[in-house]
């Protein structure tokens, strides 16, 4: 009897039960933590995901670096003209600016002789007579100013003469002049005459005309300061 009870306590039904304890416990302990593989591959994701947000986040540059997007300090941007060549000045003409106001012929003032007033795009006029009165400005910055200059000549006509100089020899000058008659010979002319001072107070006279011709711009202004206050509107 002895002899077959330590038999019945290693019956297999033990081995079995113990079998699936362990079973039951892997099988636990399978849903509670990974497998070796899973342990690895899950290392490795992690490792995997710490190199990409390591990747992603951002460099800082070196110190020496620059911006992809900027420039260097002497380098110009592609869509920037080239600089205009200089224009060439004529001495000529250069000396003449040096001297404004002044004008060449300032000492033909009242002075009778033979003038040549040359305009563009008409005929020159040519007369006897005397230089009223001429302006100019004090100095031409960029190069460029107008003269003014009023005639009397021997007949009793006014010539009025405007030039546009430029200090740049490729430039040329510019010329106007007009002519006052105060007895027009033409019939055309007298006509015109006419209905001009049906429209008037008083009759057209060259200073009229003067200022139709020059307005009254501050060069014009100093060019009828040395006329006559005639020029100045005089109210009571």
């Amino acid at each position: 009897m002895s002899s077959e009870r330590p038999e019945e306590l290693y019956e297999p039904p033990v081995r079995t039960r113990q079998t699936s304890d362990a079973k039951r416990d892997s099988d636990s302990a399978g849903d509670k933590a990974p497998s070796d593989d899973a342990a690895r591959h899950e290392a490795t994701t992690v490792l995997v995901r710490g190199e990409i947000l390591r990747d992603q986040e951002p460099k800082s540059p070196p110190k020496d670096a620059q911006p992809k997007d900027a420039q260097p300090k002497d380098a110009q941007p592609k869509d920037n003209k080239e600089k205009a060549p200089r224009k060439e000045v004529s001495e000529a003409k250069s000396k003449m600016q040096s001297r404004l106001p002044a004008l060449d012929d300032d000492a033909d003032v009242g002075v009778q002789k033979e003038h040549i007033v040359v305009r563009d795009g008409k005929p020159d006029l040519a007369f006897t007579g005397a230089l009223l009165a001429s302006a100019a400005p004090s100095s031409a910055p960029k190069g460029q100013w107008q003269e003014f200059r009023i005639y009397e000549t021997n007949g009793g006509k006014h010539v009025f003469s405007k030039v546009t100089r430029s200090v740049f020899a490729e430039e040329r000058d510019a010329y106007e002049a007009e002519v006052f008659d105060p007895s027009p010979s033409s019939v055309p002319s007298q006509l015109l005459r006419s209905a001009r001072d049906l429209t008037r107070t008083r009759p057209l006279t060259w200073m009229d005309a003067a200022v139709a011709f020059y307005g009254y711009d501050p060069l014009a202004k100093a060019l009828y300061r040395k006329l006559s206050g005639q020029f100045e509107e005089h109210i009571g």
